[in-house]
């Protein structure tokens, strides 16, 4: 991890409740980018005249974006100002989301989407970097904070992008993502003081080390597999539940968005009970279990609420268990 430059000087007990704030919403705005598509599918097939397999491939090359970018970006911090990663990625996924509004057929959408994917993992540097500057006894309240606003941000986005392209177009959503991503770049890279690199391992050598870590430690191999099929089937529920909606339902993009309000609540409920949270304590799993069984039987409001509340619960279990 980044040590922070000595020229900066830390409060002793806790980070400014502000620099926290612009940390989180950071983390939110950057990570809600990926999502946005879900609840436009249906308008974007229409207004691109493609079926649902084609418009299917937004939300599955943004997140193939994502997680290309999270094996390949994220070691960059431990090398690198994070400040300035912070900085030159939001710029880029600003420039990333321009693109997906100015798209004028679905293969140029398909790219900027990967690129939107690829950039958006500077949620990836900001929460790090949060916990770099807290202090210690205060770190764990300040990466949840950073962590809850990132997950609120993801299930919060559909709700805004679901209303907006209903009645402002799909265009407009990425026009307003893009100018929410610059506003929230420039503010971190005011507050944030610079970050000395940890290491200066060259970066063929930091990716190497993914691997090490990967093949000597069975409790991380486990988590990484668990957190991975739980982030499959969290994708696959919301980007289909707007074309599932339109086609047997005739509901609007606005309505597929306000699912996630449920989602959200549940979400919120999961960050206000982190501190029941404890390695052998069943409740995350049975949240997990729960939010698995209501994927395969239905999708409506407790579904899309334990959609909220299964990722963070599973998080909070895969914390303490690493």
């Amino acid at each position: 991890m980044s040590a922070i430059s000595h020229s900066a000087a830390l409060p002793a007990e806790k980070l400014p409740t502000p620099l926290v704030f612009t940390l989180a919403a950071g983390a939110g705005l950057s990570v809600a980018s990926i999502y946005y598509s879900q609840p436009m599918l249906d308008i974007i097939s229409k207004q691109f005249n493609v079926g649902i397999g084609s418009v299917g491939m937004v939300p599955m090359l943004t997140q193939a974006g994502y997680a290309l970018g999270i094996l390949l970006l994220a070691p960059l911090g431990d090398r690198h100002d994070r400040r300035t990663i912070i900085l030159v990625k939001g710029l880029l996924l600003m420039a990333a989301l321009l693109l997906c509004g100015f798209s004028g057929g679905l293969n140029a959408l398909l790219i900027a989407s990967f690129a939107t994917g690829l950039t958006a993992t500077v949620a990836q540097d900001i929460v790090p970097a949060s916990a770099a500057l807290a202090p210690e006894r205060s770190r764990g309240k300040t990466v949840g904070t950073v962590m809850t606003g990132l997950l609120v941000g993801i299930l919060l986005s559909r709700v805004v992008s679901g209303v907006v392209a209903e009645y402002f177009g799909w265009r407009t959503m990425y026009m307003i993502a893009a100018a929410a991503v610059l506003f929230s770049s420039l503010a971190l890279w005011r507050a944030l003081p610079r970050f000395t690199p940890g290491t200066s391992v060259s970066y063929p050598r930091l990716l190497l080390s993914l691997a090490h870590l990967w093949q000597h430690h069975q409790t991380l191999r486990r988590a990484a597999l668990a957190q991975g099929l739980l982030s499959v089937s969290f994708s696959a529920f919301w980007s289909t539940l707007a074309l599932m909606l339109s086609e047997r339902f005739h509901l609007d993009s606005a309505v597929a968005g306000a699912f996630g309000l449920a989602g959200a609540a549940g979400a919120l409920a999961a960050a206000a009970g982190r501190q029941l949270c404890r390695p052998h304590w069943p409740g995350p799993r049975n949240a997990v279990r729960r939010h698995a069984g209501d994927r395969l039987v239905r999708a409506d409001v407790p579904a899309a609420a334990s959609a909220g509340a299964g990722p963070a619960w599973s998080d909070c279990h895969q914390h303490h268990r690493l």
